[in-house]
């Protein structure tokens, strides 16, 4: 008979890791539904007498725990609170998606040489503070630093300023605050084109006025950012309708969340690309402040759900 290896290597890993005879497996819980609800569980004895289930080792009694026998149906789900959350998850998915594609290619974007015809005909005359165009046409070293000041500062305000103030201000006030910070940041960024620089075009810009420039516009983004997204999940998680359907809610705030960051990045490049031939590279980042504003409009719509808005009979019954 041939030694599977392989077979005899994972059994001996499994057994590191095990803890004693305690063996973990998914046990069918007594249900009036038609479908199967699975639980990871210690091995289980079934008590004959009871009928009730007690730890083979232990000998104690499951925790007592609800349970749901009825599923809220699909066309249900959507709410009030569940609509407006899942659009302002939506639209702050799209902006932030997007900044994070379209910011390597704005810093990399040759910087304007007035001493230089426009490259399309249809290419508006420049014309503060709006019409103007140009990047930044920093190579990528220079890119590469600047998203390294973008982790430092995120890492930096992650650990040490979210947890405290996002416990003093609570979740839905400090989301709502913070997103507000999008709307500046994004309108802010084409000026960077603008910030002087210590070398003349069309090299590329640097200095410490443009990292500095820079870094406070980093520093606004990721602030926003490291604020609003846990904040975002954990609403989103909230304000399922009721517990049989906190997956499907989840499920669907991620398909969403997936789907405006992959049309975001899509559609702002293609309009990026027609503002620089119009001369207004700002265009697409203004139209992206917009976005954000909308989120925070959004937002004014959202409370804090429990996980259970609705009721359905039975909900109250608590069984094992």
């Amino acid at each position: 008979m041939v030694r599977d290896r392989g077979l005899e290597l994972g059994q001996k890993l499994r057994g590191c890791f095990s803890r004693g005879d305690m063996e973990a497996f998914y046990a069918p819980l007594a249900s009036t539904d038609s479908s199967a609800e699975l639980e990871l569980s210690p091995a289980v004895e079934e008590n004959k007498s009871s009928g009730k289930p007690t730890y083979g080792d232990a000998g104690k009694q499951n925790q007592a725990r609800r349970r749901y026998t009825q599923r809220l149906p699909f066309r249900r789900i959507f709410t009030r609170n569940v609509s407006f959350t899942l659009v302002a998850n939506f639209l702050l998915a799209f902006h932030v998606g997007t900044f994070n594609s379209l910011w390597f290619v704005f810093l990399s974007t040759p910087v304007y040489d007035p001493t230089k015809t426009a490259a399309s005909p249809n290419a508006l005359v420049r014309n503060l503070p709006f019409l103007f165009t140009g990047g930044l046409g920093l190579q990528p070293r220079e890119v590469g630093m600047a998203m390294a000041i973008l982790g430092v500062i995120g890492i930096g305000l992650q650990l040490g300023l979210y947890p405290w103030l996002s416990a003093r201000l609570g979740t839905v006030r400090s989301w709502r605050f913070f997103l507000l910070f999008f709307p500046f940041t994004y309108f802010l960024v084409p000026y960077l084109s603008l910030v002087p620089s210590s070398s003349p075009p069309p090299s590329p810009k640097d200095g410490i006025a443009v990292w500095m420039a820079i870094a406070g516009v980093l520093a606004l983004q990721v602030v926003g950012r490291t604020f609003a997204l846990p904040a975002q999940t954990i609403l989103v998680n909230n304000c399922t309708p009721h517990p049989s359907v906190l997956g499907t809610v989840h499920g669907i705030g991620q398909s969403v969340s997936s789907f405006a960051r992959t049309l975001g990045p899509m559609l702002c490049g293609f309009l990026y690309g027609l503002g620089l031939n119009m001369g207004v590279v700002g265009a697409v980042w203004w139209g992206l402040s917009g976005v954000a504003i909308l989120g925070f409009l959004a937002s004014l719509f959202v409370w804090e759900g429990d996980g259970h808005e609705i009721w359905l009979e039975g909900d109250e019954e608590d069984d094992i």
